[in-house]
């Protein structure tokens, strides 16, 4: 698998080779960015950028704040909230296996 930091799996998305293949190809600015009035993803951005992690999973509040505001406008409340608990549990899932 292949992660983001936000704990997204960038190996099944038909879009990766678009992003350089994971949010630490490009920085946190995969192609749809703009789309979102952003220059780079914010949960990236806090995780990568300014805590110097590797993946939210090595913060004691995720999930935080961002991840509920950070959200595909295209999801139901509730689909953003069932992606949260996927992408937090395959972060602890991942980190367990480590």
């Amino acid at each position: 698998m292949l992660f983001a930091p936000c704990g997204a799996d960038c190996e099944p998305c038909p879009f990766r080779e678009d992003c350089g293949g994971s949010c630490f190809e490009c920085k946190g600015k995969p192609f749809y960015i703009k789309d979102f009035d952003a220059e780079v993803c914010p949960l990236y951005d806090c995780a990568v950028n300014k805590m110097g992690y590797t993946s939210c999973i090595e913060c004691a509040d995720l999930p935080c704040q961002l991840f509920y505001d950070w959200r595909d406008p295209s999801m139901t409340e509730e689909e953003h909230n069932k992606s949260i608990d996927e992408r937090v549990a395959a972060m602890k899932a991942f980190k367990a296996a480590e």
